[in-house]
């Protein structure tokens, strides 16, 4: 699996990549599973409340009557043993109408009175409110009340059918055993559990009443239910939508991204993770109008929906950039089906030229030492898209539909750039940033005139590192306006220096990044870096590429307006490279023009090239500008020059870039 490339600070992308995946882990793990678990636990709750709530009133009901009615044949009991010496006691017995039988330790029936109607069900009660157990036996006859594991059962359907005689009162009948004579006999009595009809009735009324209560609170957390589950898919449909398209979005396409690669069933398969990049959008919106441009972008994501297969996702990205996953066989046939996707996208609009440019990724299956195919566990789709989008950014300078694929060259630049990343900082406070002067020569005498200031990197690690390989990024990660104090600094420095030692200096001029000019007081922060060094402003010339004055104009404007005023020579670099070099001249008040290399490279350099040259060098000394070659190599250029007026040259025919123990024994020779 290749390493990702990262795009920024490496610190800030670790921490930013956490933060995303505790995020997609929050809303993965939403759903409306939470909800409905949470409704069957309260309804379950509360059914098992309302039962035991149901319960402990009934249970309290028959407690009660229970205390009344085995008071009543304690009672009894007492008044037996006490008949055994007092026959009027018994006579009482016998007319008081209660049934009851006596027995010995054998069960044998020694006295009856009344009729015997116990039946087979008998067992031991107790109540919760005490630890007394009592020993009970249903009536055969009714069999309202029974024992039923230590607790009173109650027969509801007699009940319910007592309920709907036209009676006051219902009696329940149950029968109670009731130790006497010391525990050598047992009194078993049949008490009667009285209710009054409208008791009952408010009993079941009260148990109705927690059913509905219940059915209330069952019918509020369904509906609660049904809002949470409509709820979730709103905000799973925001989350994961694109505003644009009204399609996936980039937190969908990674977090359904690393689903499919990190499956089970996915591990044998060969993905691509390609980033297709619209380049035209701001022209497009700029022509039209930026709801047009969207609705262009919708249209492009239609198309590219379309191509999807099973098991491979689509989403807009960013701005003007989509991500895809798809599946391959081979290199060939991806290759195929990304050429048939861009040319269904040049097609959809006739009117414009538009280019599409595809980075692509290749994941191929991971497989152990027996080829056997391994699970992608820790694989994220973040990384591997940003390596796709690396192949991308290097289309940049083209205007063609292209395809480019993330290769080991690609992995090679990005570890080489973070180990300049890594070095920026101790390189520059260690001074291993090395000045070195290229001199300018007057093409018709040979005598120097100037010099421009190059950076050289001087690393005890990596080396001697050329600017070509270090600028780049520098510019891209924003040190390069460090890296320009510092040779501001330098220069002035060595200008004071040499002028201290009696030499004839020439200005140098020192390179300044068009990153610079979002800075309001550029001009102020160069006057202070050269005063600091005492250096006279004459002497430090301020040399600003072409492309520096297509950002802010009047930013531009303003800044060299006020380096003259300090006294500052202001030179334009690359002169030709850029499409509006002329509208530049005539907006800037510069005091030097570099014509560009490449004026006198190419088939027709010795042609049309010369007939520019001369007219560029004929325009700026109507402008009173001073003019300077670069790239020339050759005599007859040399040559050419001179005899165009040209002010000065430089390049490899006069001198390289030299150290500047070098540069100055060039001075030396000059003076003599």
């Amino acid at each position: 699996m290749k390493a990702g490339f990262k795009m920024s600070d490496p610190k800030f992308k670790n921490i930013h990549k956490k933060e995303n995946e505790k995020l997609y882990k929050k809303v993965k793990h939403i759903s409306s599973f939470g909800s409905i678990t949470m409704y069957l636990f309260l309804s379950i709750l509360f059914c098992v409340m309302a039962v035991i709530l149901a319960g402990f009133i009934l249970e309290y009901i028959i407690e009660t009557k229970f205390t009344e009615a085995y008071t009543d044949l304690k009672y009894v009991s007492e008044l037996y043993e006490l008949g055994n010496t007092d026959n009027t006691v018994m006579d009482y017995l016998r007319s008081d109408g209660r049934d009851f039988i006596v027995t010995d330790s054998s069960g044998k029936v020694v006295y009856q009175i009344g009729e015997n109607t116990i039946s087979d069900i008998s067992g031991d009660i107790i109540f919760s409110n005490s630890t007394e157990t009592y020993t009970v036996y249903a009536d055969s006859e009714s069999g309202y009340l029974y024992p039923n594991n230590g607790h009173l059962g109650v027969d509801f359907m007699r009940l319910r059918d007592s309920l709907e005689m036209d009676v006051e009162n219902i009696e329940l009948p149950l029968w109670l055993s009731i130790d006497i004579n010391g525990g050598d006999r047992k009194l078993v009595g049949k008490t009667l559990f009285s209710f009054s009809k409208r008791d009952a009735i408010l009993a079941i009324e009260l148990t109705i009443g927690i059913g509905v209560i219940t059915l209330i609170m069952f019918l509020i957390f369904f509906i609660y239910l049904i809002r949470s589950i409509v709820n979730y898919k709103r905000v799973v449909k925001l989350f994961y939508s694109d505003p644009v398209t009204s399609g996936h979005n980039w937190v969908w396409y990674v977090r359904n991204g690393n689903e499919r690669l990190r499956k089970a069933s996915s591990k044998a398969s060969a993905f691509a993770v390609v980033d297709v990049v619209f380049k035209n959008y701001r022209n497009y919106c700029l022509c039209h109008s930026i709801s047009e441009g969207e609705a262009f972008l919708s249209k492009i994501y239609t198309i590219l929906s379309a191509e999807i297969k099973r098991g491979e996702i689509c989403a807009h990205s960013t701005t003007a950039v989509f991500a895809l996953l798809l599946r391959y066989d081979s290199e060939e046939q991806l290759r195929s089906r990304l050429n048939d996707i861009l040319q269904k996208l040049r097609n959809m609009d006739k009117e414009h030229n538009h280019v599409f440019q595809m980075g692509v990724n290749l994941l191929e299956p991971v497989t152990d030492e027996n080829g056997k195919p391994l699970k992608r566990k820790k694989i994220s789709i973040e990384n591997e898209y940003n390596n796709a989008a690396a192949a991308s950014a290097t289309l940049e300078s083209s205007d063609a539909c292209e395809i480019r694929f993330f290769d080991s060259n690609l992995l090679e630049e990005q570890r080489w750039s973070d180990s300049v990343h890594e070095r920026q900082m101790s390189a520059l406070d260690n001074e291993e940033f090395v000045v070195y002067y290229q001199p300018k020569y007057d093409p018709k005498t040979s005598i120097l005139r100037g010099a421009e200031a190059l950076v050289r990197w001087d690393s005890p690690d990596l080396g001697f590192v050329s600017p070509g390989r270090f600028i780049p990024i520098f510019e891209k990660n924003g040190f390069i306006t460090r890296l320009d104090h510092y040779m501001i600094a330098h220069v002035a420095r060595d200008q004071k220096s040499w002028l201290d030692a009696g030499y004839k200096c020439v200005p140098v001029s020192v390179n300044v990044s068009r990153a610079h000019f979002s800075e309001n007081d550029l001009a102020e922060q160069i006057r202070d870096i050269v005063d600091k060094a005492e250096c006279p402003h004459d002497l430090i010339e301020i040399e600003l590429t072409e492309s520096a004055f297509f950002d802010d104009k009047h930013a531009m404007i303003e800044t060299i307006g006020r380096l003259k005023s300090y006294g500052f020579a202001v030179s334009m670099d690359d002169f030709g490279a850029g499409y509006s070099s002329l509208n530049s001249l005539k907006d800037m008040s510069l005091d030097v023009l570099k014509l560009d290399a490449d004026f006198f490279r190419g088939e027709n350099a010795d042609e049309r090239g010369q007939i520019v040259i001369s007219e560029a060098i004929r325009l700026a000394k109507n402008l009173n500008m001073r003019i300077v070659a670069e790239g020339v190599e050759e005599k007859e250029q040399v040559d050419f020059l001179a005899d165009q007026d040209c002010d000065m040259i430089q390049g490899y025919y006069f001198a390289k870039p030299m150290p500047k123990s070098e540069y100055l024994s060039r001075i030396a020779v000059s003076e003599a």
